[in-house]
C-alpha cells in the first residue's frame, strides 16, 4: 500500500479538500468514515546532558493519504515510514535506548501512549485494505480528523462476508391484488395523493428487483452499472464499521474502535451526512430531501416517506418510524370512538337520574363530617357538579369503549405483524440470519482483568502453565455466572429499593393531600374550606406529576448503570436487558399514583366512629361523593399531558441543542488561540457532523410511546379522550422525531433488524393487562356494577330512581367519640343521624354498622363482571388474532414465486455461461488446429479457462460451475 505524506507546513493543505466535503483531497474517492480526536503537543523538557534539539513529532508535520493502490510489490513506502515513525518514537519515549533522553510528564506520556495506538490501529486498518487520510496536525492542541474510504475490493469482500443482500440483472412483475381489492386501493391512492411525500419513486411499481446476497464468484448476476455508486453510501458506512469493530491494536489487547473510544485514544466515529439539509444551493441530496418533505412541522399532514428513510438510516430505525407511524395511524378509530363515548356522556348528563338525585336539594342528604372537630356537617347536594362532571366518563358507554380498546390493542398488534412482514419482503429482509456480534469493550476489559489474574496465579504456582501460556485460554475464556453475581445482587438490591422508592413517594403525596386538607379545614375563609377538595386535588397531581418526571430521569440513568454493571457480551444483550429495567421501573414510576387512586384509594377509610388514621391524629382520605373515577380521570390527563409536553417535546427539543451548543463552544474555546492560516472557511462536512449529538440508540424513544400506549390502554374506560391527546402528540412526535434524526443528531450505523424486538413482547403485554385493568376500573373504581345490582334487584319499579339513597349508610352522630364531634355547628338543623357512602347496617339493627347483604351482592356481581368480562374479551382478541393471518396472503405467494424466480435465472445464468465458455474452447481448438500464436491470450483475456486434470474447462471467476 503506497502512502503518499502532505507536509502540514506547506500551504494550502486544507484548502485542498473537496468542496462538498464528502471526498478526499482527490474529489473522487467517498468518505465513508470518519475518526475524530483531540491532539495535544508536547512541549519537552531536555535532560541537562541534551546538547541538540529535541526532533519534532512526525504526526504533527505530517498526514498520511492512501492513494489506494495495492500491491506486494509496493509496501516499501509504508514501511520505510513505519520505521521512521519507529525512529521517532525511540527519540520520544522515555523507556526506549535513543540518542537523546526526554522527560515526560504524565499527561504527556499518557497522551503518546494513544498516538502510538492511533498509529498502530491506522496501520492495521491499511493492512486490511482501507484507504486513509488524515488531517496535519499543526497546531499546539487541537482537533483532527481521520478520513476513511473503503475501494471496491474491500467492499465486495466484506459484502461477501456479511451476506448484504444486492440487486441482481433480474426483475420480476409482483402479482397484484384483483376484484374488488384493487379498486378500493386505486381509489385510495387517488384521494390520498396530496398526501404522499414528493420523493423519487421507483419507475416501475409493478415490478421487483430480484435481491441476492453479494458473492464475488457471481459477480455476472449482479447489475453493476458502476463500482463507485452500485453499494449505496449506507451499505458502505456499514461495511466500515465492521471493519472498524473487528480491527485489533496490541496495545492493552483492544478489539476494534468501541475499546479505543471507550479509552480515549479517539473521541468519536461516525459516518457522514450526505450534506447540508438546508442551504442557498441547488444541489438536491438524500438528507434534505428528508428535511424538505419529511423533518419538517409544515408536512405534519403527509405520509412518512418509509423507504427513504429506510435507505439513508437503515432497517432498524426505518422500522421504528413505520411502526410509530401505523400507531398514530390507528390512534385516529380510537380517537374518534372516544369522542363519541364523551360526547355521549355529555348529551345523556340531564337524563341521568342519581346524578338529578344527588343534586335536588329537596332530598336533603346530611352527611358525616368529612374530617375530625373542625368539619361540620353538610348536604350531599352541594357536591352536584362532581357528580354530574363524573357521569362524562362513568357512563355505559365506557364500557363498551373499554371492550373496543381492547380489541384496538389486538388489531393493532396483528396489523403491525402484517406491515412487518410486508417491509421485510420489500426491503430484503426474509431470510435474514442473525450476524454475529463483537463483544462490547467493557466485556472485553472485564475479561482481560479476569485473564491476568488467572495469568499472575498459574505464573507463582507452575512455569509449565507460564510458556504455554494464554494462547488456549484466549479463546475458550469467558465470563462465568460467578463473575457476574456482584451485579446480579447489586441489580435485585437497587431494582427493589428504587421501587420501593416510587412507592414512598406516592405515600409522600398521600400524606401531603391528608395534611393538607386538614389544615384547609381549619380556615376561617369559607372561601377556602368550600374548596380544599378541588385545591388539594390539584396540587397534589401537579406535585406528582414533578416527582414523576424527577424520578423517571434518575431510573434512567440507574437502569443504564444497573446493565454495565452486569457487564453483557454483544450490544444486542445490553440493549434487551437495558430495555426491561428501564421499562419496569418507569413503569412503576408512571402509573403507581394511577392504581393507588384507581384501587386503593377510599377503600380502608373505616366507618363514623371508627374511622382509620395516619399518624394517630389524620382520617385516611375518602373518594368524592361521586366516587374516585373523576379524581383517577384528572389524574391519569395531567400525568400524560405533562409527560408528553414536558419529558417527550421540551426535553427532546432543548437538551440536544443545548448539548450541541456547549461542545461547539468548547472547541471554539480550545481552539481560540490557535489562528491557522491554512483553515479553510466553510467548515466541512465532518467537522459539521462532529458538532451534532452522537446517536445512543432507539430506547428513549419506544419508551415514551410505549409508556404512552399504556396511558392510552390500560385505564381507558376512565379517561376516553386518551386516544385523542396521544393523537394530537404523536403528528408533533413524528416531526420532531424526524427533525431530530435528521438536523441534531450525527448519521447513525445503518443496523439490518427484521423486527423490532422486545418491544412487540412489551406491547403485547400491555395489550393483555390492559383487559384485566379495565374490567377491574370498571367493576371496583366506577359505579356501573352497583347502578346495575339495584336497577335489576333491588329497584321497586326497574328504574334508578332510590340510588343514591341506597348506597348511602346511617350513622348515630350521639356514637361519635368524644373530641370528634363538631365544634360550633352551623348547620341549620339539630342532626340525629348523618349518612355516609358504604353498604352498612343501621343503627337500630341487632348487627349494626356490619357489612349488609346489598354489600356482598355488589361484591359479587363485580367479581362475576371482572371474569365475564376478562374471558368474553380475550375470546374476543384471540378470534381477531386467528382471523388476521400474520403474513399477508399476497406477500406469502410472492416470496414463494421469488424463490422459484430465483432459481431459474441461476438456471439460465449458468446456462450461458456454460454455452460461452464452450463456443471459446470450440474456437481455441480451431486456433490450435491453424497454428495460431496468440490462442493463450485471447482465452485467457476472455474466460480466463484453465484445463482441469480431467480435461474439464473451469473459470477462474467461478471455478464451482462444472455442470
Amino acid at each position: 500500500i503506497i502512502n503518499n505524506y502532505v507536509d502540514g507546513t506547506q500551504g494550502g493543505a486544507r484548502d485542498k479538500a473537496s468542496p462538498s466535503g464528502l471526498h478526499f483531497r482527490d474529489s473522487k474517492r467517498k468518505v465513508d468514515y470518519v475518526l475524530a480526536y483531540h491532539y495535544r503537543r508536547r512541549l519537552a523538557r531536555h535532560a541537562p546532558s541534551a546538547g541538540s534539539p529535541e526532533p519534532t513529532r512526525g504526526s504533527a508535520s505530517a498526514a498520511p493519504v492512501s492513494n489506494g493502490s495495492t500491491g506486494k510489490g509496493r509496501a516499501e513506502p509504508w514501511q520505510q515510514q513505519q520505521q521512521d515513525d519507529g525512529q521517532r518514537a525511540m527519540w520520544e519515549w522515555p523507556e526506549l535506548p535513543g540518542p537523546e533522553a526526554v522527560e515526560l510528564s504524565p499527561l504527556d506520556a499518557l497522551e503518546e501512549e494513544r498516538r502510538l495506538q492511533r498509529e498502530e490501529y491506522e496501520h492495521n486498518l491499511l493492512e486490511a485494505g482501507l484507504e486513509i487520510e488524515k488531517d496535519p496536525e499543526n497546531k499546539i492542541q487541537g482537533l483532527s480528523f481521520v478520513r476513511i474510504h473503503a475501494p471496491w475490493q474491500v467492499l465486495s469482500r466484506e459484502a461477501e462476508l456479511l451476506k448484504i443482500k444486492m440487486p441482481t440483472k433480474k426483475m420480476y412483475e409482483i402479482t397484484e391484488e384483483k376484484g374488488i381489492l384493487k379498486t378500493l386501493n386505486e381509489i385510495w391512492c387517488k384521494l390520498t395523493e396530496p398526501l404522499q411525500p414528493q420523493v423519487p419513486q421507483q419507475e416501475n411499481t409493478k415490478m421487483k428487483t430480484l435481491s441476492y446476497p453479494f458473492s464475488r464468484e457471481k459477480i455476472y448476476l449482479y447489475n453493476i452499472q458502476d463500482k463507485d455508486t452500485f453499494f449505496d453510501n449506507a451499505t458502505r458506512s456499514r461495511i466500515v464499521r465492521e471493519i472498524l469493530k473487528r480491527t485489533p491494536t496490541k496495545a492493552r489487547n483492544s478489539m476494534g474502535i468501541g475499546t479505543l473510544i471507550a479509552n480515549n485514544v479517539y473521541d468519536a466515529a461516525y459516518p457522514l451526512h450526505d450534506g447540508e439539509y438546508e442551504g442557498q444551493n441547488d444541489d438536491m441530496n438524500e438528507r434534505k430531501l428528508l428535511y424538505q418533505e419529511w423533518a419538517r412541522y409544515g408536512v405534519f399532514y403527509k405520509f412518512q416517506p418509509i423507504d427513504l428513510i429506510r435507505k439513508y438510516f437503515g432497517e432498524k430505525i426505518g422500522l421504528y418510524f413505520a411502526w410509530l407511524g401505523l400507531y398514530t395511524e390507528f390512534l385516529i378509530p380510537s380517537s374518534v370512538v372516544g369522542i363519541i363515548v364523551f360526547l355521549y356522556g355529555c348529551i345523556t348528563i340531564e337524563s341521568d337520574i342519581p346524578s338529578k338525585e344527588m343534586c335536588d336539594q329537596r332530598n336533603a342528604f346530611t352527611m358525616c363530617p368529612l374530617c375530625d372537630k373542625f368539619c361540620d356537617y353538610w348536604n350531599l347536594s352541594s357536591a352536584c357538579a362532581t357528580a354530574r362532571a363524573s357521569h362524562l366518563f362513568d357512563n355505559p358507554a365506557t364500557v363498551f369503549f373499554s371492550i373496543f380498546m381492547a380489541l384496538w390493542a389486538t388489531m393493532f398488534l396483528e396489523q403491525w405483524k402484517r406491515l412487518q412482514m410486508r417491509l421485510s419482503y420489500f426491503w430484503d429482509l426474509t431470510g435474514l440470519e442473525e450476524e454475529e456480534e463483537h463483544p462490547r469493550p467493557e466485556y472485553e476489559t472485564k475479561l482481560l482483568q479476569k485473564k491476568l489474574k488467572k495469568k499472575n496465579i498459574t505464573t507463582e504456582n507452575s512455569n509449565e502453565v507460564r510458556s504455554s501460556g494464554s494462547g488456549h485460554m484466549d479463546e475458550k475464556e469467558k465470563l462465568t455466572w460467578s463473575d457476574r453475581m456482584p451485579g446480579y445482587a447489586a441489580n435485585f438490591g437497587l431494582i427493589l429499593f428504587m421501587i420501593m422508592l416510587t412507592f414512598s413517594a406516592v405515600f409522600g403525596v398521600i400524606v401531603y393531600r391528608i395534611t393538607t386538607a386538614a389544615a384547609l379545614s381549619f380556615s376561617t375563609n369559607e372561601t377556602t374550606r368550600s374548596n380544599v377538595r378541588v385545591t388539594v386535588t390539584a396540587t397534589a397531581v401537579i406535585l406528582n406529576l414533578v416527582v414523576v418526571l424527577i424520578l423517571d430521569e434518575i431510573y434512567g440513568a440507574v437502569a443504564k448503570w444497573l446493565t454495565e454493571i452486569e457487564i453483557p457480551k454483544t450490544e444486542k444483550t445490553f440493549e434487551e436487558r437495558l430495555v426491561l429495567k428501564a421499562f419496569l421501573l418507569k413503569f412503576v414510576n408512571s402509573y403507581a399514583s394511577i392504581f393507588y387512586v384507581a384501587f386503593f384509594k377510599g377503600r380502608f377509610v373505616g366507618r363514623p366512629g371508627r374511622y382509620v388514621y395516619v399518624f394517630e391524629s389524620y382520617r385516611m382520605e375518602e373518594c368524592a361523593p361521586g366516587g374516585c373515577l373523576m379524581e383517577l380521570c384528572i389524574q391519569l390527563s395531567i400525568i400524560m399531558l405533562g409527560k408528553q409536553l414536558i419529558q417527550n417535546n421540551l426535553f427532546e427539543i432543548g437538551i440536544p441543542k443545548l448539548k450541541k451548543l456547549l461542545r461547539k463552544l468548547k472547541d471554539e474555546r480550545t481552539e481560540l488561540k490557535e489562528m491557522d492560516t491554512n483553515q479553510s472557511k466553510d467548515p466541512q462536512q465532518w467537522d459539521l457532523d462532529y458538532i451534532l449529538e452522537p446517536f445512543t440508540g432507539l430506547t428513549p424513544e419506544y419508551m415514551e410511546m410505549i409508556i404512552q400506549f399504556g396511558f392510552v390502554t390500560l385505564f381507558v374506560a376512565s379517561f376516553p379522550l386518551a386516544p385523542l391527546f396521544a393523537l394530537l402528540n404523536n403528528i408533533i412526535e413524528v416531526r420532531l422525531d424526524a427533525k431530530k434524526f435528521v438536523t441534531e443528531l450525527r448519521r447513525p450505523d445503518t443496523v439490518r433488524e427484521k423486527d423490532i424486538g422486545i418491544w412487540y413482547n412489551i406491547l403485547s403485554g400491555i395489550g393483555k393487562l390492559s383487559v384485566i385493568i379495565n374490567a377491574f376500573v370498571i367493576a371496583v373504581t366506577s359505579d356501573f356494577i352497583p347502578r346495575l345490582v339495584y336497577q335489576y334487584a333491588y329497584s321497586q319499579n326497574g328504574t334508578m330512581h332510590g340510588f343514591i339513597n341506597h348506597t348511602l349508610s346511617y350513622f348515630n352522630v350521639s356514637q361519635l367519640k368524644a373530641g370528634t364531634q363538631p365544634e360550633n355547628s352551623l348547620f341549620a338543623q339539630e342532626v340525629s343521624f348523618c349518612r355516609f357512602k358504604d353498604y352498612r347496617e343501621p343503627p337500630w339493627s341487632p348487627h349494626q354498622y356490619e357489612f349488609s347483604k346489598q354489600y356482598w351482592a355488589v361484591l359479587s356481581a363485580r367479581l362475576a363482571f371482572v371474569i365475564l368480562f376478562q374471558n368474553l374479551v380475550m375470546f374476543l382478541s384471540v378470534l381477531v388474532d386467528w382471523m388476521i393471518p400474520d403474513i399477508p396472503k399476497d406477500i406469502s405467494e410472492q416470496i414463494k414465486k421469488e424463490k422459484t424466480v430465483l432459481v431459474d435465472f441461476f438456471l439460465k445464468e449458468e446456462h450461458e455461461k456454460l454455452k460461452l465458455i464452450e463456443s471459446f474452447i470450440t474456437h481455441d481448438k480451431r486456433k490450435r488446429r491453424s497454428g495460431s500464436k496468440s490462442k493463450r491470450a485471447r482465452a485467457a483475456s476472455f474466460s480466463q479457462c484453465h484445463r482441469s486434470p480431467k480435461g474439464s474447462c473451469t473459470s477462474f471467476s467461478s471455478q464451482h460451475t462444472v455442470v
